[in-house]
């Protein structure tokens, strides 16, 4: 049976291992590009990437594909996951591509797809793909005279510069705030810091120095406690760290506390709400955001609406819905006034103009409710998961019975990475302790078998 090539966030895996090698890239540049080239035009396609040393690897095979079946290629360097969902429209491009792997170690990398609307390709889009690219593939070559050109193109980091400022009403100036902020050494090394600069933010800038390995090391939204040091050690206003292609914020108050996506889905939300901005009447959030956030927003009249994780869920629900404010509490946040995927950049200026406009410390602004007691655990596994196992099955739906309506519990593979992650959530710290104990031991134990290697 054939593996299956896409899954919740397009194509992810070890750099030069199955799926992400050169000869998957070049044939899914091929699928792809012929998919969206119809009718006589020129057709083109722009690529972004973030810093991993495989992305040079990965893009050239993408462009041979592309020009292979007759697109023309846009290269548009390291930029962040959301300037090319933005420059596909801009650039009036029939399709976009993210090289990335997001917030993962610089050993994975990943391909993502986007339609000329901005957004993600749908699954049944995906799947037409993937049957192509397994498929008799060489048809799809054009003719020599229909061969695409690729060619790079300057200016593209000023002009996402411009569309994260212009986000902000003209009248807010970030002068006299300072600022932290962690590009991971990622996708917005260079795009954040100038941002905020020239927005008049006395800048602090971290993760700035990429060398294709250190992505995501010990920097990032995934190692939030960086910026919280450097917020106490400078005597900064707040500290914003972005993963590796930008697309998820997490934040640090004044006093070197984590403001998680749930917290900026409060602050954002209210604050569209009381500036009669607010469309559907309520936010998106998955199944992993937590009960305070609900409550609160009940206490406002606003429905929380939730998802299945994942930040492509989450956009469908609000496309279907109307809403303009979504996200998840790892600090993907969607605000489709302004963008149509994540933007950590865009999502911090938002947080920020409230902080400006209410005049008040970030321990205030980004402080709208007391989280429910939660507690996740990760467990990295090799070979069949766990979760297949008769034992573990048992043991979570005794878990289920003990948690009863005391709180909520969530078990799942991830999409992403190789990890099962284990969640629950409830008034009582050491009910939701012990559950989470049991499950993780119960996979643990099924899994030593298969390579259960660690828990976090």
């Amino acid at each position: 049976m054939r593996q299956k090539l896409f899954g919740t966030d397009g194509i992810r895996g070890q750099a030069n291992t199955w799926p992400m090698t050169a000869e998957i890239a070049l044939k899914v540049g091929m699928a792809a590009g012929h998919m969206f080239t119809n009718g006589g035009r020129r057709h083109r396609v722009v690529i972004g990437k973030d810093t991993r040393l495989s992305g040079y690897t990965i893009e050239n095979a993408l462009v041979s594909g592309f020009t292979s079946v007759g697109m023309d290629v846009v290269q548009l360097g390291p930029i962040p996951t959301p300037a090319v969902a933005m420059l596909v429209r801009s650039l009036r491009a029939d399709l976009g591509v993210m090289i990335s792997a997001s917030h993962n170690a610089y050993q994975d990398n990943g391909i993502k797809l986007f339609g000329p609307d901005g957004y993600k390709l749908s699954d049944e889009v995906e799947t037409e793909i993937e049957a192509e690219v397994f498929g008799d593939i060489d048809r799809l070559l054009a003719e020599p005279d229909h061969i695409g050109k690729s060619r790079r193109i300057d200016g593209i980091v000023d002009r996402y510069i411009e569309f994260a400022k212009r986000t902000l009403d003209r009248t807010i100036s970030l002068s006299g705030l300072k600022i932290v902020i962690d590009c991971a050494n990622g996708a917005a090394y260079r795009v954040a810091p100038a941002a905020l600069w020239e927005l008049g933010a006395e800048v602090v800038a971290l993760g700035v120095a990429p060398d294709g390995r250190n992505i995501n090391r010990e920097c990032g939204s995934t190692v939030p406690d960086h910026i919280c040091r450097k917020v106490l050690e400078t005597g900064a206003h707040i500290g914003i760290a972005l993963d590796g292609d930008a697309d998820r914020v997490i934040i640090s108050d004044e006093n070197g506390q984590i403001v998680d996506g749930d917290q900026i889905l409060a602050v954002i939300g209210e604050n569209f709400r009381n500036t009669g901005r607010l469309r559907g009447g309520g936010v998106v959030a998955t199944v992993m955001s937590n009960l305070g956030l609900e409550r609160h927003f009940e206490k406002l009249d606003l429905s929380l609406i939730r998802t299945k994780v994942g930040d492509r869920y989450v956009v469908e629900a609000m496309r279907r819905g109307d809403y303009n404010v979504g996200g998840e509490q790892s600090g993907h946040v969607v605000l489709s006034d302004f963008t149509t995927t994540g933007d950590g950049l865009v999502t911090a200026l938002q947080v920020l103009s409230v902080v400006i406009q209410s005049d008040k410390p970030v321990s205030e602004v980004c402080r709208r409710f007391e989280p429910v007691p939660q507690l996740l655990k990760n467990l990295r596994f090799s070979g069949p998961s766990p979760l297949e196992s008769e034992a573990v099955k048992s043991v979570i739906a005794a878990q289920e019975v003990r948690l009863g309506r005391a709180g909520r519990l969530l078990i799942r593979k991830s999409g992403t990475e190789p990890l099962i992650r284990v969640m629950a959530q409830g008034e009582d710290q050491t009910l939701i302790s012990g559950v989470v104990a049991e499950i993780v031991a119960a996979v643990q134990a099924a899994g030593q078998g298969e390579g259960v290697v660690s828990a976090s």
